[in-house]
């Protein structure tokens, strides 16, 4: 089993967590947000995360709250995350490998990018330029803002982004615009009834990436439940690999084992197959886990 976690992101830092919160900061402006995980103390003063922060997310539910701006701010800003890699001489002329996400404070804590996928950002985009004499089409599921979808398309894939919220979608949008990437198929459908369809006209993609919530629902009112309709859609998944593939699968849900990936995605995988749990290294020396991942690659 491995532990990932980004590293030398220059717009990005985790840098105190604990008592169910964490301190982050995005570009110029640091944030506090609440984190399930984070059972332990912090490390730093209260008094110390208040003098840094810029913003401090307030939560009425569970799933909702409000920000309250500590430090004059704006709504929405920008942050870069650079791809650079060892196979990045291989990379189209003319396609960047510095992608662009607008951020924004929204009312369920989130700010428009996951920091840990940058892990699956940079396999991505490795894998794709691997593939140097293959016309690679890529599939991103459950696709959110589409710091996957930027991956692959900078490194030369053809994109398919499939997300059940049409607003969603359009921030993703935004961000191919803001990365100066074009030629990104957007869908906006539930994920499990678009791959049953693709599996049924018989299309292949070389890339897979799926980054399932715990719960859910389509655009028609159809229903996600994690351990309910997972086993479905990974069998269904992985009669869409080409011959020549790669398959990232995430899973943020408290409970939720890489053992379970393994079960998961071994058959196909076999001794290929890589399994672990996703984390930041907060400056003050904590590791916040979140989520696990099962991943593998044939080529």
């Amino acid at each position: 089993m491995q532990l990932l976690s980004p590293a030398d992101w220059i717009d990005y830092e985790l840098l105190d967590c604990g008592n169910f919160e964490k301190l982050e900061r995005f570009g110029q402006f640091i944030l506090i947000r609440p984190e399930p995980q984070a059972v332990w103390d912090k490390i730093l003063p209260q008094a110390e995360w208040e003098k840094r922060a810029s913003v401090h997310f307030e939560s009425r539910s569970s799933s909702s709250g409000d920000w309250k701006k500590l430090k004059k701010m704006p709504d929405q800003w920008q942050i870069n995350y650079n791809l650079n890699s060892p196979l990045s001489g291989g990379m189209s002329p003319g396609i960047p490998n510095t992608l662009t996400f607008r951020l924004g404070l929204t009312s369920f804590k989130h700010v428009g990018v996951f920091p840990e996928q940058a892990v699956n950002w940079k396999y991505i985009y490795d894998s794709v330029q691997s593939l140097r004499n293959t016309k690679v089409r890529f599939l991103n599921l459950f696709a959110y803002t589409g710091g996957a979808s930027l991956a692959a398309r900078a490194a030369g894939a053809d994109v398919t982004h499939v997300d059940s919220i049409k607003q969603v979608l359009s921030w993703a949008r935004e961000n191919m615009q803001l990365s100066s990437l074009d030629n990104i198929r957007w869908v906006v459908e539930d994920a499990l009834k678009f791959v049953k369809r693709e599996e049924k006209r018989g299309n292949k993609y070389h890339g897979i990436i799926l980054d399932p919530p715990a719960f859910g629902h389509g655009p028609s009112g159809e229903k996600w439940k994690l351990e309910d309709n997972i086993s479905e859609m990974i069998k269904t998944v992985l009669n869409l690999l080409d011959e020549k593939h790669f398959l990232i699968l995430n899973a943020y849900s408290l409970g939720f084992s890489s053992i379970i990936l393994e079960n998961l995605l071994n058959q196909k995988a076999g001794t290929d197959l890589e399994t672990g749990e996703l984390y930041l290294q907060a400056k003050s020396g904590k590791k916040l886990p979140l989520g696990v991942f099962g991943r593998f690659r044939n080529f």
